[in-house]
């Protein structure tokens, strides 16, 4: 049995004429990570959410087909149920933190006290979330005086701690500089060395490439398909639906370097091996990407 199933997902909020996520059926299996991709407005937050449970449990709106967790249908879960199965990391880790707790450990705690988990197992669980993303150093620190960086892993970290089994993270570095933005993907990196079912909304092609087994093309609320990094980047049509290549793909398509399976690659490390073993170095290629 797949571990997250969407079935013939169709929705549309109050108010609009427009479907937000158009007959959209796919199956993931445990432990994969999931990239997603489009453009703006494409239906990435709102499939984040449906995944999530928050569609239809929170914002209503036409809904229709179903998204299953190990078989059971999260519009059917009750929220105590669907918080222990998934958890879901927003772009703005404001609109995550609480601002009634006075430290960061308290902030990353937050989720198990409302759950009733006694407290030496919590105290565990917190520390456990907090060293593992690098920030117990900053238990003591009020939340809000953390770098939008550190806000976020702790934000990563409150969600881990509930031990789901799977994480949804909708644009999580859109907020964040670039000292931010790398603590955040290594956090990610880290929690998919974990056995976790991870789903990633967010518009840097080339950690999308690094990290995902998969990745899920949407426009205008269609998945337009589902396939790995190496044989999504190097469809001739993405432009069509709004989106680029990674910038090593673009340069090996320029330069037709193609791997033995006639696709292009999508990592640094790739595009060095590829250039080596072509010798295309005439132009200075392998220095530039150096």
């Amino acid at each position: 049995m797949a571990h997250v199933t969407a079935l013939h997902l169709k929705y549309k909020y109050p108010g609009s004429d427009t479907l937000a996520l158009h007959d959209i059926s796919f199956s993931v299996e445990r432990g994969e990570c999931i990239g997603i991709i489009g453009e703006n407005g494409s239906g990435k937050s709102s499939l984040c959410q449906a995944l999530a449970g928050l569609i239809p449990g929170f914002y209503k709106g036409a809904y229709g087909g179903k998204v299953l967790l190990d078989g059971q249908e999260a519009a059917h879960m009750d929220a105590d149920t669907l918080c222990r199965k998934v958890g879901l990391v927003f772009q703005n880790p404001f609109n995550q933190v609480t601002g009634a707790k006075l430290t960061a450990y308290e902030e990353v705690a937050f989720g198990l006290e409302n759950i009733g988990v006694p407290r030496e197992e919590m105290h565990a669980r917190v520390r456990e979330a907090m060293e593992l993303l690098h920030i117990y150093e900053y238990r003591e620190h009020y939340p809000f005086d953390l770098s939008g960086g550190q806000m976020q892993r702790m934000a990563i970290a409150g969600v881990f701690a509930m031990r789901p089994e799977i994480i949804v993270l909708d644009e999580p570095v859109s907020q964040l500089d670039p000292q931010g933005r790398k603590e955040v993907f290594e956090a990610i990196r880290t929690l998919s060395g974990h056995g976790i079912t991870i789903f990633l909304a967010e518009h840097n092609m080339e950690q999308i490439a690094a990290f995902c087994d998969r990745v899920a093309l949407l426009h205008e609320g269609r998945l337009i398909c589902m396939d790995t990094p190496a044989r999504l980047f190097s469809r001739d049509d993405l432009e069509t639906y709004g989106v680029e290549a990674p910038v090593f793909t673009k340069l090996a398509r320029v330069l037709q370097v193609r791997g033995q399976d006639g696709l292009f690659p999508v990592t640094l490390e790739e595009t060095k091996r590829l250039f080596m073993e072509k010798r295309q170095t005439g132009a200075g290629v392998l220095e530039w990407l150096e």
